[in-house]
């Protein structure tokens, strides 16, 4: 059911009566609402709303607290009539910096509130330091409203000035606040009072349609008949008044405690400003300009007392939710509830609560976020009762969650919710995180973009340096080309059908520019050469073992028992769609006669350790055991301790070996585990030792395969040949790579960030030793651990120093890479136990650690680090379910390049995990693909960069299943497997004197020019293409005619593909078609190949088949557009069918 039917439910209810009437009559000045616990004050409140439309100001105790009630209130009632006003104090205020995101939410509401809806209520939900700021005057926002219909008419120029005199900044694209770009006759506004950017669409001078679009991808959402433009208010410093000036004079306002929020007001007040901000306001100014600054920085100038809140709140009706009223309250509404009782997980407590709830009359609803959820929770029920452990159970599933669960009693009815129930973490999400993501778009399409003068490398030519889009004459017309400059200024000229060719150098972080490669000398073929050499040699053997395996026994494991479903249950977050599908993969595998092979890939922190769990536990419930190969001591322990902490309730018995382990231990644990009394057994390499004797292995688990030596791989491949394998690597594989090496195992890939994971509250500042005390003092006062990041050995005791100094109390460790192996095993090692409370090192020491008690992270001189470097020490924080910071330490913002700077904000902005990030991927691939295949590897990496080195990886696979394993295409032609050009064919080039490009009348920067061409590159399907062509139409208006060629290009090579051609050239109204090279492949006697010939022979007068210079092709006349071609190559694949029935009719 719906969670609005609960509302409605509500609404007929004598308790929401009562509310209603209370909101109402004007003549009660203070209620007290007794008992309203958990969320059952939203819920209230939202039915109330389906009444009366009532003004109310809800204050919290805290922004989280806030959070909740608002998510609350919005499951119920969507977000039209619910509004957040959040604070801006701490970062806008106190630290003098820009915050958009806050700035967004709370012009909104201050837009809402001078010009509200006609019967429509609307609640506010805030919290004290939201309160504590001054606002803009009505007059002042009024002058400062820019309102726009469709069906006016607006002179766009007088538009755009009226624009800049408010402030707003033109760009190419808008992704930030306060910015608008005119491109024909669609203007894009980002207005302060709007999540989302406007897109207007003119006719002449009249507003032809509005729409919102999204920031990130530029597309439209959805259409609005009217919208509010409203400029930055922040910078505004005259005429401010307290936000509770601004309210209607009907507004009740319902607070847990207002004393609470008059003194945290009060506080706010006394706090001010940071000396930091002053420092940086007041830098390099004239005296009388630093007088008119401090001037503004007194705190009266944006800040009211608390005093001052208490005179303005008196003139409001109020109403208390607390435990206790304030004073006497006029009237007092008391309601019957008790909060959801904490069931930690335990079903047989939780079915014994539910069951004598039944018993008593209730109705139990139990809310969730997904269907699966409940479906998990009813799965449950019915085997505890199948077993006879519980009686039956009936509940009604609700399609949304609130955030704490009630019991009302005198209704009487529960609702409870499934994260309490199974002790997740419950995230809310504010609308500003939309306003956010802008930035960090932006960032990445930095990363993709190719300027002038960037290095890239072609695959047939080596590495130049990037000259930008020029156009050249071909023909009677023009083509836009990419120029590519190499050694002694020689140029080459690639056309755009051959983008793929081309990638952006890259390498490891090295200052170094790389040398051009010289034209004409053949040193680049030779590298390449050299490479495709070593790479063959490993395939060769990947092939081999493939084959191998192929014909292998293993062990089938059984279905699901229940006690699987209840592991899995238990998992205190939501499964991602990934780790899902993981589950189920490794799953079928086992299930399977053949033993299981496969790689399992993901971030860290994606849940790769969940899924082995759950496949571990799967093979100890058939009496089979499990061991678990890690690469060093620290991550024994660690999953050992995973590993027991989710199986404790269950009759599993785990244990782990490391030299961490007493000689007599060790001996017991192998005695046991030659007895089978363990089930799972975790450890280092010695797991493979001779010593090790298992009763019956099922299952071997390999953890950061990429971490161990040759020869404990050599020792694992004769392991592995008949148990079931499952390897686990944090190194993202890319894509391409994972295609070549698809031969040899199977693959899953984690790309989704979990859900509830809290996001990371990430700040920037400059070097203070207040900062960092503050922050390590925190963290201590809530038994944290916090991590310190510093890139210099050398001042790693100066700093430890430091930090004894401002914080006597803290226990300070220091470990880098320079120490003995075992001394920094040992620091780790006393970190995990809380030996210490701070962390000092360099890049973090450990990459696969995973200590939930650290959630602080200080990184020092933050401006040094890359992106995902950045973004991978921020991901080992917040790992648990607790509130995590991160902290970047830089100098003054003033003093940063302008990269680096751009770097901070957007991870500043960009607190969740995950998401964007699959492009920093990109620089993290050059660590990861490099051992994957042995060392000798990634010196070709460097040279080749990073994207060359895959497409010459998957040249070499082709090459070598079209020479040396053609007969194995033969044996799987025998077996009836049908085989398309795809197979024999590495990609299709496309040459052409035809007009297809994007003119730049249509897209005027060049930079987005070549974004689209790329991703016009990578397009696979005809869905694909379509939604392609909707977005360019949405963004730019309809496609010229050389635009819809180039969009031809695609299905053509696509085909072209499939039907095995490594080139199709059109000239002069003819279209040449080049087969597969080698004239032995195993292509000519596939049925493709067939096709194609009774095509010919069925359509002589238009084509013919012709050898030149050994190259078999195909001429086909009369071909005069690309859309033509692409209908000629479906007519020839869409043939065979036809001969085919011929022949039966003839037979």
């Amino acid at each position: 059911m719906n969670i609005q039917e609960i509302s409605d439910l509500y609404a007929k209810s004598p308790q929401v009566a009562a509310l209603v009437k209370l909101l109402e009559d004007k003549s009660v000045p203070t209620v007290f609402l007794q008992g309203l616990v958990a969320s059952a004050a939203p819920m209230m409140f939202a039915s109330a709303a389906r009444r009366v439309s009532p003004m109310c100001l809800f204050v919290l105790n805290d922004a989280e607290e806030a959070g909740y009630f608002y998510h609350d209130l919005t499951q119920i009632m969507g977000n039209t009539d619910v509004l957040f006003f959040p604070s801006s104090y701490r970062r806008q205020v106190k630290y003098g910096q820009r915050d958009p995101a806050s700035e967004i939410l709370r012009t909104e509401v201050l837009s809402r509130l001078s010009a509200p809806l006609e019967g429509h209520p609307l609640y506010v939900v805030t919290c004290p330091e939201s309160l504590s700021e001054l606002v803009v005057s009505r007059k002042k926002l009024d002058e400062r409203t820019l309102l726009l219909r469709t069906g006016d008419t607006h002179d766009v120029i007088q538009l755009e000035r009226t624009l800049r005199d408010f402030g707003f900044t033109e760009v190419d694209y808008v992704y930030e606040p306060g910015q608008f770009a005119l491109r024909g006759s669609i203007l894009d506004v980002f207005s302060y009072s709007s999540e989302y950017p406007f897109r207007i669409d003119f006719f002449g001078d009249e507003i032809d349609s509005i729409r919102t679009f999204e920031v990130q991808s530029q597309l439209s959402r959805d259409k609005r008949e009217r919208i509010e433009i409203v400029p930055e208010l922040a910078t505004l410093t005259d005429e401010k008044v307290s936000f509770m000036r601004f309210l209607p004079e009907d507004t009740i306002i319902v607070a847990k405690d207002i004393l609470y929020v008059r003194d945290v007001i009060d506080r706010t007040y006394h706090d001010g400003f940071s000396q930091q901000a002053k420092k940086e306001r007041l830098e390099g100014l004239t005296e009388m300009e630093q007088q008119a600054v401090m001037k503004e920085l007194r705190a009266d100038s944006m800040l009211i007392s608390g005093a001052r809140f208490m005179t303005d709140a008196s003139g409001f009706r109020r109403m208390e939710m607390g435990t206790k009223p304030t004073g006497t309250p006029a009237a007092t509404l008391k309601f019957d509830m008790t909060p959801q009782p904490l069931f930690h997980k335990n079903f047989d407590l939780l079915t014994k609560a539910l069951e004598d709830y039944m018993l008593r009359g209730y109705k139990l609803y139990i809310l969730a976020d997904s269907v699966k959820q409940n479906e998990r929770l009813k799965d449950i029920f019915t085997t505890l009762a199948d077993e006879g452990k519980a009686g039956r159970i009936e509940f009604l599933p609700v399609d949304k969650t609130l955030h704490e669960g009630f019991a009302d009693n005198s209704m009487p009815a529960c609702f409870f919710t499934d994260h309490q129930i199974f002790d997740r973490f419950h995230k809310y999400s504010l609308r500003s995180d939309a306003a956010r993501s802008g930035k960090m778009a932006l960032t990445m399409k930095e990363l993709q973009e190719m300027e002038p003068g960037d290095y890239i490398v072609h695959v047939d030519f080596g590495i130049g340096r990037f000259a930008g889009l020029v156009r050249v004459p071909a023909g009677n017309s023009y083509q836009e080309v990419i120029r590519i400059i190499y050694q002694n200024n020689d140029k080459v000229d690639v056309s755009i059908h051959s983008l793929y060719k081309i990638s952006k150098y890259k390498r490891r972080d090295s200052e170094t520019p790389p040398r051009l490669s010289t034209l004409g000398t053949g040193a680049w073929d030779r590298l390449k050469e050299r490479t495709k050499k070593k790479i063959k040699d490993i395939a060769r053997d990947l092939i081999k073992l493939y084959a191998a395996r192929r014909h292998e026994q293993g062990y089938a494991f059984s279905a699901d028992s229940f006690m699987q479903h209840e592991l899995e249950a238990s998992f205190i977050y939501e499964d991602t769609p990934d780790q899902l599908k993981a589950t189920n993969d490794v799953k079928a595998d086992m299930e399977s006669r053949r033993p299981m092979d496969r790689l399992v890939c993901g971030d860290v922190g994606f849940g790769k350790t969940e899924v082995a769990v759950r496949a571990a536990f799967k093979a100890a419930c058939d009496s089979k055991q499990v061991a678990v190969l890690v690469p060093t001591t620290v991550l024994a322990y660690q999953h050992y301790q995973t590993f027991s902490k989710r199986l404790k309730d269950f009759p599993v018995r785990v244990d782990y070996l490391s030299r961490a382990r007493s000689a007599k231990k060790t001996r017991e644990v192998l005695a046991d585990l030659a007895d089978g009394k363990i089930d799972i057994i975790v450890g280092t390499h010695k797991l493979i030792g001779k010593s090790v004797k298992f009763k019956d292995l099922g299952l071997l688990i390999i953890d950061e395969e990429q971490k161990f030596g040759v020869a404990t791989k050599e020792k694992l491949r004769k392991m592995k040949v008949n148990v079931d394998t499952l390897t686990m690597s944090a190194t993202p594989i890319p894509r391409t790579l994972q295609f070549s090496l698809m031969g040899a195992c199977d693959m899953s890939i984690m790309q989704t960030p979990p859900p509830n994971r809290y996001p990371i509250c990430t700040e920037l500042h400059t070097f203070d030793k207040e900062v960092i005390a503050d922050a390590i003092n925190f963290e201590m006062s809530r038994n944290g651990q916090v991590y310190f990041v510093n890139d210099r050995i050398s001042n790693l005791p100066e700093l430890a120093a430091m930090i004894r100094k401002y914080v006597p109390d803290a226990r300070v460790a220091i470990g880098h890479g320079q120490m003995k192996p075992e001394e920094l095993e040992k620091i780790i090692m006393d970190f995990m136990n809380y030996e210490y409370d701070v962390l000092l090192s360099t890049t973090i020491v450990e990459n696969g650690i995973d200590i939930s008690n650290a959630n602080t992270i200080i990184i020092n001189d933050a401006h040094r680090f890359g992106l995902s470097d950045l973004h991978q020490m921020r991901g080992r924080v917040g790992r648990g379910n607790r509130k995590a910071f991160c902290y970047l330490l830089a100098p003054p913002k003033s003093v940063l390049t302008q990269e680096a700077r751009r770097r901070l904000e957007a991870l500043e902005t960009f607190s969740e995990l995950g998401s964007g990030f699959n492009l920093s991927m990109q620089d993290l691939d050059i660590r990861g693909a490099g051992n994957l295949l042995g060392a000798e590897q990634s010196g070709f990496m460097e040279d080749l960069g990073y994207e060359t080195y895959q497409k010459i990886l998957n040249q070499a696979v082709t090459e070598l299943k079209n020479d040396e394993f053609s007969d194995m295409y033969e044996d799987e032609m025998a077996e009836g497997k049908t085989f398309t050009g795809d197979d024999f064919v590495e990609d299709c080039a496309i040459e052409s004197n035809l007009e297809m490009y994007l003119p730049d009348q249509y897209v005027p920067s060049s930079s987005e020019r070549m974004l689209l061409y790329r991703e016009l590159d990578n397009i696979q399907t005809d869905a694909d293409l379509d939604a392609y062509r909707s977005r360019l139409v949405d963004r730019f208006g309809p496609v010229p005619h050389e635009g819809e060629e180039l969009m031809h290009v695609v299905p053509l090579r696509r085909i072209g593909k499939r039907l095995g051609c490594e080139k199709i050239i059109l000239r002069q109204g003819q279209m040449r078609m080049q087969f597969v090279s080698n004239p032995m492949s195993a292509y000519y006697r596939s049925n493709v190949f067939d096709t194609v010939l009774n095509y010919i022979g069925h359509n002589p007068r238009t084509c013919n088949l012709k050898e030149v210079a050994g190259k078999r092709m195909m001429m086909v006349t009369g071909i005069n557009t690309v859309g033509e071609a692409v209908k000629k190559l479906r007519e020839i694949e869409g043939f065979k069918w036809r001969t085919k029935s011929e022949e039966r009719r003839i037979q």
